[in-house]
């Protein structure tokens, strides 16, 4: 399997795409799964993700999980796009959304088979074993219907995004309280704004993702 998970910056991303597709961006198609922004729709966050990846030069599919009736045809959907982006926002609605019609586990197949993924933040906790340690930074109460936190259970590790406080949502002594609160039940791993966490052939490097 071949992950990148970001927190904020995707600098690390086009190089990635290359080793794993030997493609440039422009001849990559993304499939970008925007559930987690949902609860944020009015906010400019909404909008930075997308154009990041635009600017890099990548094309853009847009799978909303949530609108799937079946997962089949998300199955199907998954054969016209090279890589799959997973993006951020709300960890919890994500999670539900993953949950609730069977994407998710068409997702954990063919990234296991090897279709590339990517997350950046929300996308990079679900990842994961479990979400419950970004309770602190996502409120579950806006997911009512999620009550089991497991992840997709791709990496061995929770990923605690935004860990250097650079975003006021997210002071440094949050990010902390996290890790106190649940770094004795969960391994975590801090990826600041300006990393990413690599996981090639079964190895989890962190990186530098900064876009120059």
């Amino acid at each position: 399997m071949n992950l990148l998970l970001l927190s904020l910056n995707a600098g690390a991303l086009p190089g990635f795409l290359r080793r794993h597709t030997g493609r440039d961006p422009g001849a990559l198609r993304l499939g970008y799964i925007d559930d987690a922004a949902a609860p944020h729709a009015d906010q400019p966050f909404a909008s930075f993700e997308w154009n990041q990846l635009t600017d890099l030069g990548f094309r853009l599919t847009r799978m909303t999980l949530a609108t799937y009736t079946a997962a089949g045809d998300f199955d199907s959907d998954l054969n016209t796009v090279d890589a799959v982006y997973v993006a951020g926002g709300h960890t919890f609605v994500l999670l539900g959304a993953l949950q609730g019609n069977g994407t998710g586990e068409v997702l954990k197949t063919r990234v296991r088979a090897g279709l590339p993924y990517i997350g950046l933040s929300a996308g990079s906790v679900v990842a994961g074993p479990n979400v419950e340690p970004v309770a602190p930074l996502d409120d579950p109460a806006d997911a009512p219907g999620v009550t089991d936190y497991t992840g997709l259970g791709l990496v061995d590790t929770v990923v605690v995004p935004h860990a250097d406080g650079a975003l006021p949502p997210y002071p440094r002594a949050l990010i902390d309280d996290v890790v106190r609160t649940y770094g004795d039940r969960f391994p975590l791993t801090r990826v600041n704004d300006d990393q990413a966490l690599l996981v090639e052939n079964g190895v989890s490097t962190l990186i530098p993702s900064t876009i120059s």
